[in-house]
């Protein structure tokens, strides 16, 4: 799989797939090329119900320094509105096809997660990182906004109004023990721990039945902008009523009587 995708590595291990940036040596910068194999990867999630989880993370000391300047000032910075918004657009589709797999997705943050290395991180579903990760909103230090790649969407929703307005209006970078305590990220973790705690969260997650998982995504997801109380609970109810049809229910009551591990066909 990993030749089809540019400036990617995957590798499937069971049920979990582990996406890995794969530029070190730019401290795995976003070219248009892996833009566009991070979009057709995760777009064509959906086809791979073998796949049930994706870790994201980076090669080398950082998980993803944003765009890489160096190469693609011209269409990003010193293009033509025309060229600078199909890359806007390109950055676009790759948070919202992130939000739209049905697998949850864990990013893996170890050193910097800058710009659109920032962004990867709050589009995926959980984070995980390491005491060195720090999350930089830099479109605001070199003349842009500081809301790009769903960043002025996600953050708000994660940390509150108040603490996303300081850090973005401020470009401040979030450091690893403020990311926690903010909720920005679920545990932190040494480095050479950081795969062994994402495979063991992604191992949780399995425990539940294929549709179950999907749909709790999809429901995180859906009331994060939910209008009222009554809109969310609405949702629930009709998602647990189309769960109650499946043949995996009927094996996980049964398994839970039994008092064994249940045995999911996704159906």
């Amino acid at each position: 799989m990993t030749d089809e995708y540019s400036d990617l590595s995957i590798e499937a291990v069971g049920a979990i797939d582990i996406v890995t940036l794969d530029r070190p040596a730019q401290l795995n910068a976003m070219t248009s090329e892996m833009i566009v194999g991070l979009t057709r990867y995760f777009r064509g999630a959906a086809d791979r119900p073998e796949t049930r989880v994706i870790l994201l993370r980076g090669e080398g000391r950082a998980f993803c320094a944003g765009i890489d300047l160096a190469r693609e000032n011209s269409s990003t910075v010193q293009g033509s509105i025309p060229d600078m918004y199909r890359v806007q657009e390109s950055l676009s589709d790759l948070v919202i096809v992130m939000r739209r797999c049905p697998q949850p997705i864990i990013a893996l943050v170890h050193g910097a997660a800058a710009g659109g290395g920032f962004a990867l991180a709050l589009a995926s579903d959980v984070r995980i990182a390491t005491p060195a990760a720090r999350f930089i909103p830099s479109f605001v230090k070199i003349g842009l906004s500081a809301g790009d790649c769903g960043l002025s969407y996600f953050l708000p929703r994660l940390v509150g109004r108040a603490q996303a307005a300081q850090i973005m209006l401020a470009g401040q970078t979030v450091l690893a023990d403020r990311a926690l305590g903010l909720g920005l990220v679920a545990e932190l973790v040494e480095e050479e721990r950081l795969i062994d705690a994402g495979m063991a969260l992604a191992g949780e997650m399995l425990s539940a039945s294929p549709m179950g998982l999907r749909m709790t995504k999809d429901l995180l997801n859906l009331n994060a902008d939910a209008p009222s109380l009554e809109v969310a609970l609405a949702i629930e109810n009709r998602t647990q009523v189309l769960l109650g049809q499946t043949d995996d229910l009927r094996e996980g009551v049964a398994a839970f009587l039994e008092k064994r591990p249940p045995t999911y066909r996704g159906r």
